[in-house]
């Protein structure tokens, strides 16, 4: 699934892959899906798209946003939100997108196919469940709640961020302190883009089990959680994405995840005992019950 240090690395290839250059041919769920989820009718999305040219693309919490000129305006992904008259694409949760080489053999199967002027071409396959949205103005995706909180709130990559906001969220999250540790991170949208992929091995690192109370975590372990969110999240977009996910050019992120279902017959890399995974809060949570104790 997208999220932020995904989100990050995809956004800077796609402008790298795709930035002035002409849409040329779309094709929306030429495969059927039952859940690739489609703002608007996927049918409109060549018409809108054909024959635009690309600006660029930007990431918001963890969503990869392709921006596109239009006859009114261009938008440009330099701005914390998109100017008056820009057309944007984005993609959600679990769409994942692929480079094409000119010359390169499209797959037979795809949810969304958009090939440009000068051969290339980007192929995206929906892995479990995944989101296309159209865009036509700043009004329309500022109605977006995905995009609207990640445009207003802090990035846990920026220094806005800090332990003052940390607190700020902690004392104003709804559920009080009742709330669990992951409850807390990633829920609600309060952190944008920190999902339940990239919440296991930060609270590894800061030895909190997912299903720990608020109330229960000190203050020297609330200061090392936001030293955790921040680092972790850091380095797993420095090194453009986890070892779980794949970039739009197919290859796995650069860094190694420690705690998913690809490592849980591993020993836990700290005190070589066992890693659990159970079900919680409509997901698996991965944990170490001798470095994350519960109580």
């Amino acid at each position: 699934m997208i999220e932020l240090p995904e989100a990050q690395t995809l956004a800077k290839q796609l402008t790298e892959a795709f930035a002035g250059k002409t849409v040329v041919k779309v094709e929306a769920l030429q495969t059927p899906h039952g859940f690739a989820f489609f703002r608007g009718e996927p049918q409109g999305y060549a018409a809108a798209l054909e024959g635009l040219k690309v600006v660029g693309a930007k990431a918001h919490g963890g969503r990869p946003e392709l921006y596109f000129e239009t006859p009114c305006g261009s938008g440009s992904p330099k701005d914390s939100e998109p100017s008056q008259g820009v057309l944007q694409l984005c993609f959600n949760d679990g769409v994942n997108m692929r480079y094409l080489a000119p010359g390169d053999k499209r797959p037979a199967k795809h949810q969304f196919f958009m090939a440009f002027d000068d051969g290339s071409a980007m192929a995206c396959t929906v892995q479990m469940y995944g989101f296309f949205g159209l865009y036509f103005s700043e009004a329309e995706v500022l109605e977006d709640f995905y995009h609207r909180v990640a445009v207003q709130l802090p990035s846990p990559l920026c220094e806005a961020f800090d332990m003052a906001y940390f607190d700020a969220l902690r004392a104003n999250a709804e559920g009080g302190e009742k709330l669990s540790a992951k409850a807390f991170l990633a829920t609600q949208q309060r952190i944008p883009g920190l999902g339940n992929g990239v919440l296991q091995d930060t609270l590894w690192r800061a030895g909190i089990h997912p299903k720990r109370k608020l109330k229960t975590i000190s203050r020297e372990e609330w200061e090392n959680l936001f030293h955790c969110v921040k680092d972790t999240l850091g380095e797993m977009t420095a090194k453009g994405g986890r070892s779980t996910e794949k970039d739009l050019y197919g290859q796995p992120g650069g860094y190694q995840s420690i705690l998913n279902a690809k490592t849980l017959a591993l020993p836990c890399p700290a005190c070589g005992g066992a890693v659990t995974r159970a079900a919680y809060m409509g997901g698996n949570v991965y944990f170490c019950a001798a470095c994350q104790p519960e109580g």
